[in-house]
């Protein structure tokens, strides 16, 4: 079953699109609401900071998980012991953002949540019966006023080559929210594990927004919403010389939102973080 490809502005797109999270993880839009050149602007602007020193000043904060995340303590993907061959820097309302950049990242970070306020409420509503009694307060509501949604920059560098034996852009791992939403990156590789075990690229012309399931939405659902595995794998020939720039969104519900019997968004995500070394 391959990732499917639905038009936002489609009369059936909210239970197209869902039948694709359910079947895969994942689901891909056209035509949605996130313009081009917006994304466009987003990457060069953050290009630039990735390639000066201005990043070292937002050292992240180990606490608050705010900031500038180096290579060199970048994430080891639960079950793998190579670090990623990434950078990133983590973004909320509340955090410290460069001040050239904040106001065009802030009006995206504004524009994405609402956009995903309203594919919360299409997997609502095409949950079975039985599924939706499961959920504590409707999906929508669970990021209302959340300080918690995380906008992360990637910046995978060019490969030089000596990179460690068996290390890759981004280890094969599941996200740990409700739902990622991505516009597609600006170089290949993105990639889903389907169900036969087979990894098969995710469709990322430059335009397409990528929505995938993280396993909050697994948990609160009790499995119905597969949180499915993904990876970036390293490019080859010339493609290798090319920095890769990625903007996922990770919609992340209040501390206090009942995500099962066993988990609140809190508990659920210190004990993730711990898994991934960075708390």
């Amino acid at each position: 079953m391959q990732v499917q490809v639905v038009d936002y502005q489609s009369p059936d797109a909210p239970e197209q699109f869902v039948k694709s999270l359910r079947e895969t993880g994942f689901g891909v839009l056209v035509n949605h609401p996130i313009k081009q050149e917006v994304v466009e602007s987003i990457y060069k602007n953050w290009y630039e900071f990735f390639t000066s020193d201005e990043k070292q000043k937002f050292a992240f904060d180990p606490e608050k998980q705010d900031g500038y995340f180096a290579p060199e303590i970048s994430e080891v993907a639960k079950g793998h012991t190579k670090k990623d061959i990434k950078e990133y820097y983590h973004v909320y309302p509340w955090g410290r953002i460069p001040a050239s950049l904040k106001d065009e990242i802030m009006a995206y970070y504004e524009l994405a949540s609402n956009l995903a306020t309203e594919l919360l409420d299409w997997v609502e509503k095409h949950s079975p019966a039985e599924i939706a009694a499961k959920y504590s307060e409707p999906l929508s509501n669970m990021i209302k006023d959340t300080p918690n949604t995380l906008l992360r920059v990637l910046h995978y560098p060019p490969l030089k080559g000596d990179e460690e034996p068996g290390a890759i852009r981004a280890a094969a791992h599941e996200d740990i929210n409700l739902l990622t939403i991505l516009p597609a990156a600006n170089e290949p590789g993105l990639q889903v594990k389907l169900n036969d075990g087979t990894w098969s690229d995710v469709p990322c012309d430059f335009g397409n927004l990528i929505i995938n399931i993280g396993d909050m939405l697994q948990e609160v659902t009790g499995g119905y919403f597969p949180s499915t595995s993904h990876r970036v794998i390293n490019p080859t020939g010339k493609g290798s010389e090319n920095s890769r720039i990625s903007l996922p969104l990770f919609l992340h519900p209040r501390d206090e939102v009942v995500l099962s019997e066993r988990h609140t968004q809190r508990t659920y995500l210190d004990e993730r973080l711990k898994e991934l070394g960075v708390k």
